[in-house]
């Protein structure tokens, strides 16, 4: 039944430029191995630097981007879209051709004052540093919102998926997203995204959350969380998952209750469920560090997992137990990539 599961997701389009062995990278930008920063000034020359001096990898990225993608891996045709700025550039015309190739349908506003975002990956080992120069990605505005077109989506959408770095700049763009979903009665769900997003943009955070219902991260962006809202234990994620959970909500006339998914690395991933006294571990299967190639997007690919099976009607259960599926696969690739031809998963 392709076209009728709909899935509009909202965030920054970039290319990832990507490369391994960058333990110098870091040293010389002062980075953490496993974080996600935006660029400030003194990062600027990282971009040229790692052309002049390293192989890198160029992939379709953009943290929501990449979930939309691997929801699509599992869905029907045509059964995702995904809403962005970019650049009138090469890079718009790559990350188009990226999302034509695996199914997903590019509703882009482009400007030609800025050049389409990219975000240098520094890998070392298995773990992975982003620095994010946003470019056109800022420049998205709730115009593109009122188009005939986007709204002609929105309006058929099933559901919406909000990456947490777009509250950085599009805090407006986001609630319309958000009103919309909880007025046509199908689920708002978001990301964390990274540290930074609790901890500095805490506000525009607090502004979305009432209309989640699905709410995803890991555990370094709980503690962030926990830390910004000054919970009683910046460690306990059971209890930082249960706290938002239980959070007000306003999902209109969605009658669910809203699930908190955090995943913990090699660890069991957390489920709190609105009104519930006990969270759920879900077992993580362990991959040999000789199958992993790769962590960059493996969190995306998860929450990808989690709305593609909810969309096809499997529990919140089922759901991270097929995003924990694509995560496993996204790490064993090079990126925040899937294997092709597809293999089946749900």
């Amino acid at each position: 039944m392709p076209g009728n599961l709909d899935l509009v997701a909202l965030g920054n389009p970039l290319l990832d430029m990507q490369i391994r062995n960058g333990e110098s990278v870091l040293e010389k930008y002062n980075l953490k191995a496993n974080d996600a920063i935006l660029a400030e000034e003194s990062h600027m020359p990282i971009y040229s630097h790692i052309v002049e001096n390293f192989d890198v990898v160029y992939v379709a990225g953009g943290a929501a981007q990449n979930a939309a993608r691997c929801a699509q891996y599992i869905l029907p045709g045509n059964s995702t879209v995904y809403l962005g700025c970019v650049g009138k550039d090469d890079l718009a015309e790559q990350l188009r051709k990226a999302n034509e190739k695996e199914g997903l349908k590019s509703c882009y506003q482009v400007v030609e004052s800025e050049p389409t975002g990219s975000c240098a990956v520094v890998i070392t080992g298995h773990n992975r540093s982003l620095v994010t120069r946003l470019g056109a990605a800022e420049k998205f505005s709730p115009s593109h919102l009122a188009t005939a077109e986007v709204q002609k989506l929105v309006e058929g959408a099933k559901m919406f998926y909000l990456g947490g770095f777009f509250l950085t700049h599009g805090i407006e763009s986001a609630l319309i997203i958000a009103k919309a979903a909880s007025k046509q009665g199908v689920p708002f769900t978001m990301n964390l995204s990274a540290p930074f997003i609790p901890q500095f943009f805490k506000d525009q955070v607090d502004q979305v959350l009432p209309y989640a219902s699905v709410v995803v991260g890991n555990e370094s962006e709980f503690e962030a969380y926990a830390a910004s809202h000054s919970l009683a234990d910046p460690k306990d994620l059971k209890a930082i998952a249960q706290h938002i959970a239980d959070l007000p909500a306003t999902f209109g006339s969605l009658q669910q209750k809203r699930y908190v998914v955090c995943t913990n690395g090699a660890q069991p991933t957390i489920l709190a469920v609105q009104g519930e006294s006990s969270q759920k571990e879900i077992p993580t299967a362990q991959v040999p560090d000789s199958e992993i190639v790769d962590t960059n997007g493996a969190g995306d690919a998860f929450a990808g997992g989690v709305l593609g099976a909810l969309l096809l009607g499997k529990t919140i259960e089922q759901a991270v137990e097929v995003g924990q599926k694509l995560g496993r696969m996204c790490i064993g690739q090079v990126g925040p990539m899937l294997k092709f031809p597809k293999e089946q998963i749900v």
